[in-house]
C-alpha cells in the first residue's frame, strides 16, 4: 500500500467557474506508463497492450466530463481505450497495479469500465465521458451524440476517472474537464498546455472505410453497442450512422442492418457496394 507516503488530494480553487486543478495522479499508474506534461500525458510502452492503467489526480463532480484526446496508436495491436471510474482512491491502491482494467479491476468491488471500440479511437480523436445523476456513464466521440457506457455506479463515495490505455491505443493526452451549471460553465485548471494534435485519422470518413470495413465486421457487436442512441422523446434505441457517426441511421440495407444515414447512402453505394457491417452486396 502507499501507506504514510498518501498524497492529498487537490482542492485549489480559482474561483466559482473553477473545478480545481486535474491531471492523471503521479503514482497511480501502471508499469508501462511514463507522464510527462505536467501528468497531462501519459504514454505506454509500445511493445505491450497493456499495463497502461491510469487514474485522475482528484475525484471528478456528478456531471463533469473528462476530455481526453488520442495522441498515438498502433496498429499491430488489437482493442482500444478502455474508460470508466472508481470509488477506490489512488492514494490507496497497492503498487504495480493489475495490467489490466477488464476483468482484473471490474471483477472487484468498486470498479466500473467499459471498452470503447477502437473505429472510436483513431490519432486526433477527442472524447469525453462523466457520471450522470443517475449513476450512469455516458461517452461523446468527437461531438458526435451521446452513448451510454456504463450504469449502476454507487454515488455514495467520491468517483475517480479510471482509464486503461489498452490495445491499440498507446498514448492520451489530458484535456481537462468541464460541467456545466445553470449560466456557466466551469472548467478544470490550470488551462492545460495543449500538444500539437496528431494528424487527425477519421476512422469513419468515407476514404478511410476501406481498412476498416474488415474491422467493422469482425466486432459488429461491438460495433452497434456503441453506436445505439436512447431516443430522448420515446426512449427507443436508435442507432448513429457508423461512416459519420453524427446522424441517425435510417436506411435498411437488404441485410436487414440499419447503419447508414440518408446522407451518407449515396455515395457509399457508389463507392463500396456492401454493407459495411456483413459485406453483403447493396
Amino acid at each position: 500500500m502507499m501507506g504514510n507516503n498518501r498524497v492529498p488530494e487537490k482542492t485549489h480553487r480559482c474561483g466559482v467557474s473553477c473545478l480545481g486543478p486535474l491531471s492523471f495522479h503521479s503514482r497511480a499508474v501502471g508499469d508501462k506508463v511514463h507522464l510527462s506534461c505536467g501528468g497531462q500525458l501519459a504514454e505506454r510502452n509500445p511493445a505491450t497492450f497493456r499495463n497502461g492503467l491510469v487514474f485522475s489526480s482528484r475525484s471528478l463532480n456528478v456531471r463533469e466530463k473528462v476530455r481526453l484526446r488520442i495522441q498515438n496508436v498502433l496498429q499491430n495491436w488489437s482493442g482500444s481505450l478502455r474508460l470508466g471510474f472508481t470509488t477506490v482512491p489512488p492514494t490507496s491502491r497497492t503498487l504495480p497495479l493489475p495490467d489490466m482494467a477488464i476483468p482484473h479491476l471490474t471483477n472487484t468491488h468498486g470498479h466500473w469500465a467499459a471498452p470503447v471500440s477502437e473505429v472510436l479511437c483513431g490519432p486526433g480523436s477527442e472524447l469525453e465521458f462523466w457520471v450522470s445523476a443517475g449513476g450512469s456513464v455516458y461517452f461523446r466521440s468527437n461531438n458526435s451524440r451521446k452513448h451510454k457506457l456504463l450504469v449502476g455506479l454507487d454515488l455514495s463515495k467520491p468517483l475517480w476517472a479510471m482509464i486503461d490505455i489498452y490495445g491499440q491505443t498507446c498514448s492520451v493526452f489530458l484535456l481537462g474537464s468541464e460541467k456545466n451549471k445553470f449560466v456557466i460553465t466551469q472548467k478544470s485548471c490550470p488551462a492545460p498546455e495543449y500538444l500539437t494534435p496528431p494528424d487527425v485519422n477519421h476512422y469513419h470518413s468515407l476514404n478511410d472505410i476501406p481498412r476498416v470495413i474488415q474491422r467493422l465486421h469482425d466486432n459488429k457487436d461491438e460495433w452497434i453497442s456503441f453506436t445505439a442512441r436512447e431516443s430522448p422523446s420515446d426512449g427507443d434505441t436508435r442507432m448513429d450512422c457508423v461512416v459519420c457517426m453524427s446522424e441517425e441511421a435510417t436506411v435498411t440495407l437488404i441485410c436487414g442492418h440499419q447503419c447508414l444515414c440518408d446522407h451518407c447512402i449515396s455515395r457509399f453505394f457508389q463507392e463500396f457496394g456492401t454493407c459495411p457491417l456483413c459485406r453483403q452486396k447493396i
